[in-house]
């Protein structure tokens, strides 16, 4: 048993044992008296609280309202402590039930009117109120419904997940290219990718993406390999030709891409610019691998590029040498509580 469960059960049993003696002492109807007196203690200074906190907002309205519930519970709180007027007391349980009951009711569709809430979704339609609608179409399942409601109020993005909830996935992905055209954001492009991915529908797909890496060049590669899926050999070479590019251009600021221009370039059968890039991506590793030796796993690599079987061979030996002083290290130091322990017995 953890130290949690331990205090929970500790609690209970304390609980029980204040509970029977107080049965044993002063009978049954003390008990509940006790349990009475506490609850609406409890309940007026919470609601003592959030009433003074809505007050300092400036709520009045609220406040007034939460006053109002206040003074009942301190009420019912007076009468369980003086043990009088129980049937008083038994009312203004029903009530703040009532209340609750009401409260989560109300919740449950807050977005609606009290008379609304007992029409139907075919007469909220007809009366024009298309947002109360949509959100009982909701509540039925008929989210495509739903959908037709919320473009009927202009809320591309609700109807659009409503058509996902549907499972209608060609509507949502034409709705984010239409939010798109009109938003200008590339966010929408991307989810209209997505979407025409979940309709199965790939060459629509492949279009959004390749709309979207025109605005975020680093999915060129993801645009390629698109294409390439396709079997459509042109439009993936030239998603290549601007993946390569774009890591061209980011190989000056950071090396590291190197190794993306040598894969790119020899994929496009450049072997020349794939060697150079090799050669840069190599001086980039040898340099780190001064400061932290796991570069030497890509040190080999590097000179794998280059058909350097013998230096990439040395180059995985010292990342293996490196790898197993790691390994030595972490496993003296998980023997360390099991060392002490022994000592101290």
């Amino acid at each position: 048993m953890d130290r949690i469960k331990a205090y929970i059960l500790g609690f209970l049993v304390a609980v029980l044992a204040v509970a029977g003696f107080i049965i044993y002492e002063w009978g049954f109807t003390m008990l509940v008296r006790v349990i009475l007196s506490l609850g609406f203690l409890g309940v007026t200074l919470m609601l003592l609280f959030f009433t003074g906190l809505t007050l300092y907002a400036e709520s009045w309205k609220y406040g007034s309202i939460l006053a109002v519930f206040t003074i009942i519970s301190g009420y019912g709180a007076y009468l369980s402590i003086t043990w009088q007027k129980l049937r008083w007391v038994l009312g203004i349980i029903i009530f703040f039930a009532a209340i609750l009951v009401f409260g989560i009711w109300y919740i449950s569709e807050p977005d609606l009117s009290i008379s609304d809430r007992f029409r139907s979704a075919e007469s909220l339609e007809k009366a024009g109120k298309y947002k109360a609608a949509a959100r009982k179409y909701e509540k039925k399942g008929d989210y495509l419904k739903a959908a037709e409601m919320y473009e009927r109020l202009g809320w591309m993005e609700s109807a659009a997940w409503a058509y996902e909830k549907a499972q209608k996935y060609e509507k949502a992905a034409e709705i984010y290219e239409q939010l798109y055209e009109k938003e200008k954001d590339t966010y929408y492009l991307k989810e209209a990718h997505e979407y025409w991915k979940k309709a199965g529908n790939m060459e629509r797909a492949a279009k959004a993406l390749e709309r979207y890496a025109e605005e975020e060049p680093w999915f060129w590669e993801d645009v390629a390999k698109l294409y390439e899926e396709l079997d459509n050999e042109e439009k993936a070479r030239e998603a290549w030709e601007k993946a390569l590019e774009y890591y061209k251009s980011e190989a000056e600021e950071e090396g590291v891409f190197y190794e993306d221009v040598g894969n790119i370039a020899r994929k496009l059968g450049m072997e020349e610019l794939a060697r150079e890039a090799y050669g840069k991506f190599l001086d980039y590793c040898l340099k780190e691998a001064e400061e932290d030796p796991m570069w030497w796993k890509h040190v080999a690599e590097a000179y794998d590029y280059l058909g350097e079987k013998e230096k990439a061979e040395e180059a995985r030996k010292r990342y293996e040498e490196y790898r197993q002083k790691i390994m030595k290290a972490n496993e003296e130091t998980s023997n360390f509580p099991e060392i002490e322990k022994t000592e101290n017995q």
